[in-house]
């Protein structure tokens, strides 16, 4: 049986500048999965596992360890952004304007914001998306900007 190979991802050349991508899963958040991240990350912050302690803050339940909700907006764009190989360069403002709580089903968008050859890496180029994750009502619960290497399509030394 011959190994069937399939092609995968984007390349530079897809990543025009002002391209969005609409990630086309979601996320549901429960409050088993905040605990568990919180706790195998030995982040024993009582505003993640807690429900009373976060409704004394003015909470309406446990709050979703932001990383994990960085990490699921991450996740959910992958496919359609770095799914092709490359290797993740940085990350920048970074923020979280509204919580996520269990129950919130966490969605992400992109859009490219900047695109080059890189100087240093002959058959690749540097993309730069705008990534926010939001929730069910809409609410924008992540943004952050991240740039990854991307091949070229068509050049035999980033192979």
């Amino acid at each position: 049986m011959a190994t069937v190979r399939r092609e995968r991802g984007l390349y530079f050349e897809d990543f025009e500048v002002g391209r969005r991508f609409d990630h086309h899963w979601g996320r549901t958040l429960t409050a088993q999965d905040g605990i568990a991240f919180s706790t195998v990350t030995m982040n024993f912050n009582p505003l993640y596992f807690d429900a009373e302690y976060a409704r004394r803050l003015g909470h309406e339940d446990v709050v979703i360890n932001p990383l994990l909700v960085y990490a699921v907006v991450l996740g959910l764009s992958v496919e359609d952004l770095s799914e092709a190989g490359g290797p993740f360069l940085g990350l920048d403002d970074l923020c979280f304007p509204a919580e996520a709580h269990p129950g919130d089903t966490i969605r992400a968008r992109s859009v490219v914001l900047d695109r080059r050859t890189s100087k240093s890496r002959p058959g690749w180029g540097v993309v730069e998306w705008r990534t926010t994750g939001y929730d069910q009502r809409g609410r924008v619960v992540c943004e952050y900007r991240r740039r990854n290497l991307s091949r070229l399509r068509h050049h035999e030394e980033s192979r």
